[in-house]
């Protein structure tokens, strides 16, 4: 079954499925309805997924350019808002999309995403620079509704993560250049070259989990 699934170049769901299969027998294996899970034969035998990175501008200048085409974007100024903020925030588009006025204090300059929101399920805290609390100030005069960024045909759904990079095709980047995904990559590149930012402190703003159990379980600074 699993073999049908990897010929249809299928890779990561087949290796999903064989984790899914494996749930079940151990739960049987729990409950008495059988003896042994049968996937654990399977590591390695499957083809691994070729892990393809979402293209990003991380040049310096390149990205300057990158930002100066945002600001004279002719479309929606909606879009043009939320790329000017997945550049100065660098949170997951899918948290920027689904951003509701209610998470964000501009008071405090801070945006507050719930842990069900986020990728790791971990309530994620994004300060807000200067420049963000007056983007969001300007756009919050033009917005309807709870959703900060919603759809362009309907105010009552978020706008749609190919709005985004449909907008950057229109300023000329290809989706071999630029993702909206894209802005976090260029942030942990740029950021991390200038070094005049804490590398710690860069990967509490990406969100990024400490791989090290013991590290994490004692270093919880927020920066």
């Amino acid at each position: 079954m699993l073999r049908a699934v990897e010929e249809r170049e299928r890779l990561e769901t087949a290796k999903r499925l064989r984790g899914v299969i494996g749930s079940v027998f151990r739960f049987a294996i729990v409950t008495g309805r059988a003896s042994q899970d049968p996937t654990i034969a399977l590591h390695g035998a499957l083809r691994s997924p070729v892990v393809r990175h979402r293209a990003a501008v991380t040049e310096p200048a390149a990205f300057g350019a990158l930002l100066r085409a945002i600001d004279g974007y002719q479309g929606m100024p909606e879009v043009r808002a939320a790329l000017q903020l997945l550049a100065l925030t660098f949170v997951h588009p899918g948290e920027l999309r689904s951003a509701t006025w209610s998470e964000i204090d501009l008071d405090k300059a801070l945006w507050i995403i719930p842990a069900e929101k986020t990728k790791m399920r971990r309530v994620h805290r994004v300060p807000l620079s200067r420049q963000a609390c007056e983007l969001l100030q300007e756009h919050r005069l033009r917005a309807q509704g709870s959703l900060v960024f919603p759809g362009v045909r309907s105010k009552g759904r978020q706008i749609s993560e190919n709005t985004l990079n449909a907008a950057l095709r229109r300023l000329g980047y290809s989706a071999d250049e630029m993702t909206s995904h894209g802005f976090r990559a260029a942030a942990a590149t740029l950021l991390n070259e200038c070094g005049k930012w804490n590398p710690d402190a860069i990967e509490a703003q990406l969100a990024h989990i400490e791989s090290n159990s013991v590290r994490r379980a004692y270093a919880r600074a927020e920066f």
